[in-house]
């Protein structure tokens, strides 16, 4: 398609999960491209770190079986995924409540049968759990485009209008949707929150095995050799060339920039910068693995800074040594001083269970996490700021792993249209999923 004065046809500009779903795309159209990322590896925020055999998530994002858009990817076919115990455990008034798996009205009366001489959970009783069954039943039924066409608000004012009891909304929903959009207070757009429940009702809540650091590994791995270029610094960018530290320019008839929010207005002025949720997590070992199995537990009274907490090891024992205990938290918010001291003293609350053996593995914390989305939000925003310039990542979508990966396929279609080239016919298969 070009000259040989050219370096490729496309250079992108940072190798998080949305410029490596864009290069897929285009590479399986015909398409050259260079994919440039100033860090080690590719991965951007999908980072796992690794301790003494020990996988560490510096950020760990919940992922449902139920998206799409890791089906629909191409390069994410080995991808396995591992899922959390059904439901959910909650912890309040100091006791843990298993919720059971209320997705649908089969699920709801199960666990209402199930909760019929238990002690009455903070999200109510059997009847309440039904309740809650059927209106995640029904949400699972919505179609995308009748949420995103409901009236705007934030997620926690739509909470109370669901026709469910109070504390039902404050014993599970609301914790759960903090869990599901690192938003603690439920700032949110109501519309995506929904999206994020629609996704907790159609699925199970998983995380990929190995760590969150696999998808990237996947996507870079299976793109054509040479095409991602590490530890390459971009000083300045245009439609036609990019500048960098170690190369000199090099050029292009298009540009990509895949970087976050802040890094893409640095080489982009006057692109608009979100705010941001920032996320702490941390990863502690124990002698012995708290008796909660693969369950997703999450703090209903708010009495800490831990939002949810996981023993990994047993989620994910790729995660972890032979015989050793992994507990992954995630503190929402502004971390408060003395961090490990806070942390460990109220996962003792939330485990039931002595801490003061636990040893800190990593702590992990970013004050950018999560690009925010409160209400009114453009699920959709342009990729395409003029031809030959695009921009994508969780910031022009959702902020989500799913929405990064559409972030890069919208991209990619932008780019092809322009380039007047036909897409291609790689498509995704259904994911192979752990029990």
């Amino acid at each position: 398609m070009l000259s040989t004065a050219h370096h490729a046809d496309v250079v992108i500009i940072g190798a998080g999960i949305a410029g490596l779903s864009a290069a897929h795309r285009l590479t399986s159209a015909g398409v050259s491209v260079s994919v440039l990322e100033a860090g080690p590896r590719a991965g951007g925020r999908m980072t796992t770190a690794e301790l003494d055999g020990f996988r560490l998530d510096h950020l760990g994002p919940l992922l449902n079986t139920s998206c799409p858009e890791l089906r629909m990817t191409p390069g994410l076919e080995g991808l396995v995924l591992r899922s959390f115990a059904p439901g959910a455990l909650v912890h309040s008034e100091g006791r843990q409540y298993r919720t059971g798996d209320v997705r649908g009205a089969r699920g709801a009366f199960k666990a209402a049968r199930a909760l019929a001489s238990a002690p009455r959970p903070p999200m109510g009783g059997p009847i309440d759990q039904a309740r809650l069954g059927a209106a995640l039943s029904r949400l699972a039924t919505t179609p995308s485009a009748r949420i995103l066409a409901r009236p705007e608000q934030t997620a926690l004012a739509a909470l109370s209008h669901r026709g469910l009891p109070s504390r039902t909304v404050n014993g599970f929903l609301r914790p759960l949707l903090s869990a599901l959009l690192s938003d603690p207070g439920l700032s949110t757009s109501s519309r995506y929150a929904d999206l994020a429940l629609r996704g907790y009702a159609r699925g199970r809540l998983c995380v990929p095995e190995g760590g969150a650091a696999t998808l990237p590994e996947l996507l870079a791995a299976s793109l054509p050799p040479g095409t991602v270029r590490t530890g390459v610094h971009v000083t300045a960018a245009d439609i036609t060339s990019v500048r960098t530290e170690e190369h000199g320019e090099l050029g292009c008839r298009s540009l990509l920039l895949a970087t976050g929010a802040g890094a893409a207005a640095e080489l982009l002025p006057g692109l608009r910068v979100p705010s941001f949720h920032p996320v702490t997590v941390l990863h502690h070992t124990a002698p012995a693995p708290p008796p909660t199995g693969a369950a997703l537990l999450l703090d209903a009274d708010r009495s800490g800074p831990v939002a949810h907490t996981a023993v990994m090891s047993a989620v994910d024992p790729s995660r972890a040594p032979r015989g050793r205990t992994l507990i992954s938290s995630t503190v929402l918010g502004t971390p408060p001083p003395e961090l490990d001291r806070t942390v460990r003293a109220h996962l003792a609350a939330l485990y039931a269970t002595p801490t003061d053996d636990w040893e800190l593995l990593a702590a992990h914390h970013d004050p950018e996490a999560v690009p925010a989305m409160p209400a009114p939000h453009d699920p959709r925003r342009p990729v395409r700021l003029l031809a030959g310039l695009y921009v994508c990542g969780d910031h022009r979508d959702t902020s989500s792993v799913p929405g990064a990966l559409f972030s890069g396929r919208r991209a990619a279609e932008a780019i092809l249209t322009d380039l007047g080239v036909r897409p291609g016919n790689g498509s995704g298969t259904a994911l192979p999923e752990a029990a």
